[in-house]
C-alpha cells in the first residue's frame, strides 16, 4: 500500500512542480515549489514502478557536450538513459524526449535549474523503463527489443532554445542539447538504423513535433523513420475568463530562450513566433510520418490552460474543474468545445495517409509511458484496440490508424484523473470499485487522501 500511495503522490507533486515552474509569479510560490520538489525527489528514489521487475537503466552524461555549448540550464552536462536492442531489434532505435513543462521568465528558470528539470546534478542515477520503453514483449509487443533511449529534459523550452542570461547564469541551450544528443546516438550505432521512432510526452511531445523532420534528415532515405507525439497537442485556447493562459506562457518561453530562430520557417514566414510554438500551426507541414496520441480533454490543459486559478477567482469552476461529473451543462459544453477545437486542429493532418491519430475522450495526460495506459488487459481503447497496438499497426503499416473517440462520457476504458482539490483528494477512475488511502502530513502543512481504482499507474507527470 505504501508504494502505491507514493506513486500517486509523485504524480501530484510532479504536476505541481511543472505548473509552478511555468506559471508561478511570487517568491513565496517558488519557496513552496522548492519544498515540494525536494519531497518529490525523495519519494521518487523509493517509488516502485508498475509491472513485474521493471528494468532499471542508468544515467549517461554526454561527455564533451559543454564544448559545444550543449548544457542544461545551470551549465551541467545533459544526459540520457539507454537500454541496447537485441535480436530482431538490434538495428531499430526509439528515442523518447522527456517532458516536464517550461520556464518562461528569469524567476521560474532560476528555480528550475535547482531541480532535475534544469540540472543533471539532480537527475536520478537510474530510472525504470515501462510502457513504450519496456523491454518485455508482453508489455511492449512491437518495440521491446529495440535500442530504447530516454533523453532527459533540462532546458525548459522543449529542446528548442538557444541563448543565455549571463547575469543569472542561465543557459538556454535546448537546441544544442538536441544536436549533441543526436550526434552521440549516431556514434553509438543509430547511424546504422534500419528503422527509427522519435517519441515524446507532454513538453517532450511538443519537442517531437518540433524536431520530427530534423530527426528524419539524420538518416538515409532507406531508413524507415516516424515520430510519435504523446500529449503534445497543446492548443492556443481561450480560458474560462476569455484570456489565453498558454499563449502568455509560450510568449515568455519563446522570447526569453531564443526559440524563434529554431522554429520552422514554413510557419514563421506567415505567423508570429509564439504561434509557431503551438503544434496546431505546425503539424500540417511536417513531412515525416507522425502519430498524434492525445486525450481530448487533456488533464493538464484543462487544469492549467482552460481553468487556471487566475481565470476563476471566485471559484465558479472549482467543482467542475476537480471532477467533471460536477460540471453543469454550460461548463460541459465549454469542455466539449475544447475537444472540437482539438479535432479541428488535426483535421488537415489526419487526411494524410502516412499520419496516425488516436484521440480518446479521456481526462488524462501522457498515455504511452505508463504501463497501465500503454498495454494491459484494461488499457484505454478505441474500437477495441489498445494504444500500443494502434501505434504498432501504424508504424509497421499493418493498417491505417485514424482513431477518434466519441465525445465524453461514452468511453468506459479511460484511466481518468479527477482532481478533488489538489490539497485534499485525488481520484483515479475507471468506473470500477474505488479504494481509499490516506497519506500522513505532507510537508507538515496538509493531508492528502487518495481515492484510487488504478493504483498500478506510476504517476510521474510529464516524464
Amino acid at each position: 500500500m505504501l508504494h502505491i500511495m507514493k506513486r500517486v503522490l509523485i504524480w501530484v507533486l510532479s504536476l505541481w512542480s511543472v505548473v509552478g515552474v511555468g506559471l508561478s509569479r511570487s517568491q513565496d510560490g517558488l519557496k513552496e515549489l522548492k519544498a515540494k520538489e525536494s519531497w518529490l525527489s525523495y519519494l521518487e528514489k523509493d517509488a516502485e514502478a508498475p509491472g513485474a521487475n521493471p528494468i532499471m537503466v542508468p544515467l549517461t552524461l554526454i561527455q564533451g557536450a559543454d564544448s559545444k555549448g550543449a548544457v542544461c540550464l545551470d551549465g551541467t552536462l545533459p544526459g540520457y538513459h539507454m537500454d541496447p536492442g537485441s535480436g530482431s531489434g538490434a538495428n531499430s532505435w526509439l528515442i523518447e524526449l522527456e517532458g516536464g513543462g517550461w520556464c518562461n521568465n528569469i524567476k521560474t528558470c532560476v528555480f528550475r535549474k535547482t531541480t532535475r528539470r534544469g540540472s543533471s546534478k539532480f537527475m536520478e542515477k537510474q530510472i525504470n523503463f515501462t510502457g513504450l520503453l519496456s523491454n518485455k514483449a508482453e508489455e511492449n509487443p512491437d518495440f521491446y527489443n529495440w535500442n530504447r533511449i530516454k533523453l532527459r529534459y533540462c532546458d525548459g523550452a522543449s529542446f528548442a532554445g538557444d541563448g543565455q542570461d549571463e547575469a543569472n547564469q542561465l543557459y538556454f541551450r535546448g537546441q544544442r542539447i538536441w544536436s549533441a544528443a543526436m550526434e552521440e546516438f549516431m556514434a553509438r550505432g543509430m547511424r546504422n538504423a534500419e528503422q527509427a521512432l522519435l517519441s515524446g510526452c507532454s513538453a517532450g511531445g511538443l519537442a517531437s513535433i518540433l524536431h520530427c523532420d530534423e530527426f528524419k534528415d539524420l538518416f538515409p532515405k532507406t531508413t524507415k523513420v516516424k515520430c510519435l507525439s504523446d500529449a503534445g497537442l497543446f492548443l492556443d485556447a481561450t480560458n474560462v475568463a476569455g484570456g489565453r493562459t498558454l499563449r502568455d506562457m509560450y510568449t515568455g518561453v519563446v522570447t526569453l530562450q531564443g526559440v524563434q530562430k529554431n522554429l520552422p520557417n514554413t510557419c514563421t514566414s506567415q505567423m508570429d513566433p509564439t504561434s509557431c510554438f503551438f503544434p496546431q500551426n505546425l503539424i500540417a507541414n511536417i513531412k515525416t510520418p507522425m502519430f498524434l496520441l492525445n486525450a481530448a480533454y487533456d488533464a493538464w490543459q484543462v487544469q492549467e490552460s482552460l481553468i487556471p486559478p487566475s481565470a476563476d477567482p471566485h471559484g465558479s469552476w472549482r467543482d467542475c474543474k476537480r471532477d467533471r461529473s460536477h460540471c453543469n451543462s454550460t461548463q460541459m459544453q465549454f469542455l466539449q468545445d475544447f475537444r472540437n477545437q482539438m479535432l479541428n486542429a488535426v483535421n488537415v493532418f489526419s487526411k494524410s495517409n502516412q499520419n496516425g491519430v488516436f484521440i480518446n475522450s479521456c481526462f488524462a495526460h501522457c498515455q504511452s509511458e505508463k504501463q497501465d495506459t500503454w498495454y494491459e488487459n484494461d488499457s484505454p481503447r478505441i474500437g477495441g484496440k489498445a494504444i500500443a497496438v494502434s501505434v504498432g499497426d501504424w508504424f509497421f503499416d499493418r493498417t491505417p490508424l485514424k482513431a477518434i473517440d466519441c465525445p465524453y462520457p461514452c468511453d468506459n476504458t479511460c484511466h481518468d484523473v479527477v482532481f478533488n482539490d489538489v490539497t485534499s483528494t485525488i481520484t483515479i477512475s475507471d468506473q470500477s470499485t474505488r479504494l481509499t488511502f490516506t497519506l500522513l502530513n505532507l510537508l507538515s502543512a496538509f493531508l492528502i487522501s487518495l481515492t484510487c481504482s488504478k493504483c498500478t499507474t506510476e504517476f510521474q507527470f510529464g516524464q
